[in-house]
């Protein structure tokens, strides 16, 4: 099973037939979601990496996709990712070690990179 763009290709045709529905609530997730990862006192690549280690303390595998793909457009490694992850399988605990690797295989994908 792929991590990155799978996930993204399975949630698009659903996610679509609500963002129909509701489009008002998909505008204002993404103004705030480009709010607040916009460069400032941390860069857009670090925000990312946060997003990412959040998404997989949350379990959320199009939110990992998601995250994976922006660090990676954001010039993020994957030894920043990995760092990341770290983290995140620190406030986790098992299942961080269960979507961490989830999320380094999908950085993986968008970087282009795919040791793992």
């Amino acid at each position: 099973m792929g991590y990155g763009k799978e996930v993204q290709a399975d949630l698009a045709g659903i996610s679509q037939a609500l963002r129909q529905r509701i489009p008002a609530v998909y505008q204002a997730h993404s103004d705030m979601s480009e709010a607040a990862t916009a460069d400032g006192a941390l860069s857009s690549k670090t925000k990312e990496l946060i997003a990412l280690a959040i998404a997989v303390t949350k379990q959320c595998d199009g939110c990992i996709a998601s995250h994976a793909r922006k660090a990676a457009r954001h010039g993020a490694t994957a030894d920043e990712v990995a760092e990341a992850l770290g983290v995140a399988i620190l406030m986790s605990g098992g299942p961080g070690t269960v979507y961490a690797p989830r999320a380094l295989a999908a950085f993986e994908e968008f970087a282009g990179t795919g040791t793992s």
